[in-house]
């Protein structure tokens, strides 16, 4: 009797701990080797993004449109790093931790975090994707419409 006792507590004891260990102050530790690794990564190269998948596969609708968007705005492959947060666990928790982003994919430019697919399409809406990319020396510079009247 005592040990049928012992054994229906074990599985509600294990659940009582996982549910501790997942609560926010367990759940959110960036160790410091990953955090060095990622603030690493973010200035590998003028731009970054952390997504599911590669660029020639992404592996989210999300990061497909990201990409999309980058490549609409001619950003050069040499200027751009990717990273795969499904080939490491660690990296796609960190990344989230490091940018207090919930979501992938997260975009850097010039080592600064500008968002998630929302935020880059709203951006790229507005006309302030581009402007981002300009002042970063990403991509070049739109002549300046009265420029454009005037040599023509």
């Amino acid at each position: 009797m005592l040990r049928s006792a012992i054994r229906s507590s074990i599985p509600a004891f294990r659940a009582h701990q996982a549910a501790r260990l997942l609560t926010p102050t367990f759940a959110r530790f960036l160790s410091q080797q990953a955090r060095t690794q990622i603030e690493g990564a973010v200035k590998a190269s003028p731009v970054v993004l952390f997504m599911k998948g590669t660029p020639a596969m992404p592996q989210c609708g999300f990061s497909r449109a990201a990409i999309q968007v980058l490549d609409l705005h001619g950003v050069p492959p040499e200027k751009m790093k990717t990273f795969d947060v499904l080939e490491d666990q660690e990296l796609r928790n960190g990344i989230k931790e490091f940018s207090d982003w919930p979501t992938i994919p997260q975009l850097y430019v010039g080592g600064e975090f500008v968002g998630g697919c929302d935020i880059l399409l709203g951006m790229h809406q507005s006309g302030e994707l581009a402007t981002l990319l300009e002042s970063n020396d990403i991509i070049p510079k739109a002549p300046a419409e009265a420029e454009v009247v005037s040599s023509t």
